[in-house]
């Protein structure tokens, strides 16, 4: 099945889910149900939605039986009323069952960060701001994690530890002032953009003289930012963070800062509900 998304890990990782799951066997379905029965399922929005990541959990059935035959309803970031079909799931019955579970805990946490990544893009409509994603994401999640915020209109900005300098507070803590860590990260990474964290108009300055390339306004109110962009709006990134809600997104989107990095997006987005209904199917003719 072609996917929109994946890596070369993908299919151990659901494997591995799966295994959380079903243990040494799914005792119900063996039990009650014919090896030979087969079925056909649908998966419904039972709210509206951002349909995400609907080909990795429907993976699920392709891996514990090839013969499992999918087709994919809606497109990938498509906006869902309650009542849609989004995939139709045919083959023997007893894995349609098994997998059932992990493949809609994966397509609703995805479709659910999609969902509310879109009310973030939708807030700041109308602005240069990106909503950014942040390193606050479900342990080994990270990847599908942060492409459901790139369906929902969002960037994922940092992967992890080494794709970018951020100096934040508890580093200049331990460096000693903003100058000083600028200084040694300049040295050690060149070629690396500098990105350091900032709570005041005072710190930014600081920060641009030491030759940062990007200001982090970490839980800076709105009035707090707007020096900061007066001064320093297209001269520096600026990326403003910290208690994010949709409402204070806006704000700061209108007040000129370049990126606003929502943890929330990763860490407290409300799974989607989608339902699965499953009715009996004749076997395939051959």
């Amino acid at each position: 099945m072609p996917t929109p998304f994946t890596w070369p890990g993908l299919d151990q990782w659901l494997l591995d889910a799966l295994k959380e799951d079903v243990g040494a066997g799914d005792v119900t379905t063996d039990a009650v149900v014919d090896a030979g029965a087969m079925a056909r399922m649908e998966w419904v929005a039972k709210s509206e939605l951002v349909a995400c990541g609907l080909f990795a959990g429907a993976r699920v059935f392709e891996l514990l039986n090839p013969a499992v035959r999918l087709k994919m309803v809606v497109a990938e970031g498509r906006a869902v009323k309650p009542g849609l079909v989004m995939l139709r799931i045919t083959g023997p019955a007893r894995p349609l069952l098994t997998g059932e579970r992990t493949a809609l805990n994966i397509a609703q946490r995805l479709s659910g960060i999609a969902t509310l990544t879109r009310q973030y893009v939708h807030a700041v409509a109308g602005t240069s701001a990106k909503i950014a994603a942040t390193r606050k994401t479900t342990p080994l999640m990270r990847r599908l994690e942060k492409y459901a915020v790139t369906v929902g209109g969002g960037t994922p900005h940092r992967f992890g530890l080494d794709d970018g300098v951020l100096i934040k507070d508890n580093h200049i803590a331990l460096a000693g002032s903003i100058a000083t860590a600028v200084a040694r990260a300049h040295k050690v990474h060149h070629l690396l953009r500098i990105e350091v964290e900032v709570a005041s108009l005072g710190e930014a300055e600081q920060a641009v003289k030491a030759g940062a390339d990007v200001l982090l306004l970490d839980n800076m109110s709105v009035a707090e930012m707007r020096p900061v962009v007066k001064k320093f709006g297209g001269r520096v990134v600026l990326e403003a963070s910290g208690n994010m809600t949709i409402e204070r997104a806006a704000q700061a989107a209108r007040a000129g800062v370049d990126i606003i990095s929502v943890g929330a997006l990763t860490h407290s987005a409300p799974a989607a509900d989608i339902s699965a209904r499953m009715y009996p199917a004749r076997p395939r003719k051959r």
